[in-house]
């Protein structure tokens, strides 16, 4: 191995990080549309290197399609809907294209992170990040088929906890991964290694903004969403009368539909303000007006985005807009405050 191949690539391993932080965001997108289109309990069954492979014959199908006829959701909703084979492919290829999508991210992760290891090209210290990372994203599969089997034998559904948990992980996930992208373009721009701290502002803003995230995922597991579709009120009504409080507050704040699409369509007031201080705040700091702008603009489209969304009755191509764009502004949110965490 040559002297020049061993030498540290800050810049070239950051653009493999930012590839899967993108691949990510697609993912989420993917999921979101997965989730709408109520196709995530249509694969019973998790085999991680021969699930890669879809039915290819129409013995395959009818077995698959057997499976899936097996759970509470085909017998109690998709059942009695009439349901046919090729409706189920339908939902089928949207589950797939979730799944095979992880996998591809897990590939060109380890992959790429075996070829900079062999290469010796990892700069000192960022090692163990970079193993952290393809733990998460180990730990995002199993979190998954946990979800999962939360529908395929009592619920009709997948638990909205299990949900929200795989939901926030993808998140952290991609958060994590272009946190340290940015750290190590800064240190292939300047040659030191200073990698941004988190401050108290951008700790609480990311605090305030993932009870959102929570609460849109809760939103999302319980169809919390179809619920009412005028806006500002709901039913008419500032506060929906129909919460059921049989079960005490703490049921209600976790398990009702109405109650938590309430929070979720009123606790996104905090968000934005939070993200208008957090962006100004951003401003200051030097070289960072780029981010801030980014923040402005992902939260404003994100508030016109989920308003529509509950004026259309949830119109699958407005919700997967929706949950993209709350991707791109966490991706806005942890620019801003790796660069406000700048070491200077």
């Amino acid at each position: 191995m040559t002297a020049s191949a061993a030498l540290p690539r800050p810049r070239t391993l950051s653009n493999l990080l930012f590839l899967v932080a993108a691949l990510v965001f697609a993912m989420v997108v993917v999921g979101g549309i997965t989730r709408l289109t109520e196709s995530g309990l249509s694969i019973t069954e998790w085999h991680p290197i021969s699930g890669a492979i879809p039915p290819l014959t129409h013995a395959d199908w009818a077995r698959a399609f057997e499976l899936y006829r097996a759970t509470p959701e085909y017998q109690q909703v998709n059942g009695p809907a009439g349901m046919t084979l090729a409706t189920f492919k339908h939902i089928y290829w949207w589950e797939f294209a979730h799944r095979l999508l992880g996998r591809l991210i897990g590939l060109i992760f380890a992959a790429g992170l075996a070829w900079f290891a062999w290469k010796r090209a990892i700069p000192k210290g960022y090692g163990w990040k970079m193993v952290g990372l393809l733990a998460l994203g180990g730990a995002q599969g199993l979190l998954g088929w946990y979800m999962v089997m939360s529908g395929l034998s009592q619920r009709t559904d997948v638990s909205h906890f299990r949900l929200s948990a795989h939901l926030l992980l993808a998140f952290a996930i991609m958060s994590a991964l272009i946190w340290v992208a940015l750290d190590l373009r800064r240190l292939a721009s300047t040659g030191a290694d200073r990698p941004s701290r988190l401050t108290r502002p951008a700790a609480v803003t990311l605090a305030i903004l993932t009870v959102q995230l929570l609460l849109g995922a809760w939103v999302a597991g319980l169809n919390a969403g179809q619920v009412a579709s005028d806006w500002p009120l709901m039913q008419g009504r500032l506060f929906p009368d129909s919460v059921d409080w049989s079960h005490g507050v703490f049921w209600a704040l976790t398990n009702d539909p109405y109650l938590i699409h309430f929070l979720h369509r009123w606790w996104a007031w905090v968000v934005v303000a939070a993200m208008i201080m957090f962006a100004r705040k951003v401003r200051k700091a030097p070289g960072a007006r780029r981010a801030s702008i980014a923040i402005h603009a992902a939260f404003g489209t994100q508030v016109l985005l989920g308003i529509a969304t509950v004026l259309s009755g949830v119109a699958i191509w407005l919700a997967a807009l929706h949950q993209a764009v709350g991707a791109l502004l966490v991706a806005a949110t942890v620019w801003g405050a790796n660069e406000l965490g700048q070491k200077r």
